[in-house]
């Protein structure tokens, strides 16, 4: 993810990419061949000497916090890639801080900015379904797949596991589209697959400030997907809505023509959803969550789509869901 936002940021018609840090001798040496960037392995001199506006952390979820603060406490926004942290009280201090320095911070959630869901959360909001009474937030996908095949992800100290690195997605982009928090979980499983650290797969039920309940069903062991595939499916008095990355179908019992919906299944795809972007590489919702984070440097008073208190708000359910699986 470091050199795709790298690769992204550096077509970015409002960014100079002026440094990099990382301690891979190979990727360095990739860099001073290619590029003009300055390389670092001790990203404290690259802040000090640099003296970026800007920092983006993208390195194994235990570092988050060190680096997050350091770059905060020398006055740069900062960007950092999801799960927001390993430890619930070290986001609430990095949120703090960020609040308290006025600095642009986003954790990156990228399916907030895919259309699909977008186009969801806009019609769910418009009361296309009527009153939602049930959600069904899915997220599977080809991980770890053998015993002692693991990586940092499947390491508790480091990545923290399927719930903090695959879940984390789903259990966002439900806080996004409902527009409510979750706050509380039962019945909670999370079985070790083939990870001997960590959990492989996450199920539980989910309950929202609102009321409002659902499922939560995750799992990175499955090689029944080609890739990881995220979904959510919201059920409603008057209808429903079912979306992935690609695909939204919305089910309404009665014509809205204000929505162009006819009465029964309508069909919108991503192709129809997206917006232009400067520059597409992995998807356009990479493009648009950094020229999100970098308009917002520019003029503070856009929306801020997704900050470090929204992805608070994940790590709070995460934590939420390892209580209640301790418990089963």
């Amino acid at each position: 993810m470091g050199m795709s936002h790298c690769s992204i940021l550096g077509a970015h018609p409002d960014v100079e990419v002026v440094a990099m840090c990382d301690t891979d001798s190979l990727l360095q040496s990739a860099f001073k061949k290619l590029t003009s960037i300055k390389c670092y392995t001790d990203y404290k001199k690259m802040i000090e000497e640099e003296k970026p506006d800007a920092v983006y952390v993208v390195t194994p979820t235990k570092l988050h916090y060190e680096m997050v603060m350091f770059a905060l406490e020398h006055n740069c926004h900062v960007f950092c890639e999801k799960p927001f942290s390993l430890d619930y009280e070290e986001g609430k201090t990095m949120v703090a801080v960020a609040k308290a320095r006025n600095l642009v911070n986003q954790v990156g959630y990228c399916n907030r900015y895919v259309g699909t869901f977008n186009e969801m959360r806009r019609l769910l909001k418009a009361g296309v379904i009527g009153k939602p009474f049930h959600f069904m937030g899915e997220n599977y996908g080809p991980v770890v797949l053998k015993r002692k095949g693991g990586t940092w992800r499947s390491t508790k100290s480091n990545g923290g596991g399927c719930l903090f690195d695959y879940a984390a997605h789903v259990l966002d982009l439900i806080n996004y589209i409902l527009d409510d928090v979750a706050i509380d979980a039962k019945g909670t499983f999370m079985p070790s697959i083939f990870s001997s650290d960590v959990d492989d797969a996450v199920y539980s039920t989910l309950i929202m400030e609102s009321g409002l309940r659902g499922q939560l069903a995750v799992n990175w062991s499955d090689d029944t997907h080609r890739k990881a595939t995220t979904s959510l499916k919201i059920e409603g008095d008057g209808g429903k809505l079912e979306a992935d990355t690609t695909t939204l179908k919305i089910y309404v019992k009665q014509d809205i023509p204000e929505h162009n919906l006819v009465k029964g299944w309508n069909v919108k795809y991503i192709t129809d959803l997206t917006p232009q972007v400067f520059f597409n590489l992995r998807g356009e919702e990479f493009s648009l969550e950094n020229d999100n984070f970098i308009q917002c440097i520019k003029d503070p008073s856009l929306e801020n789509r997704n900050t470090f208190e929204s992805a608070l708000n994940t790590d709070f359910i995460i934590h939420k869901l390892m209580d209640d699986a301790s418990q089963q």
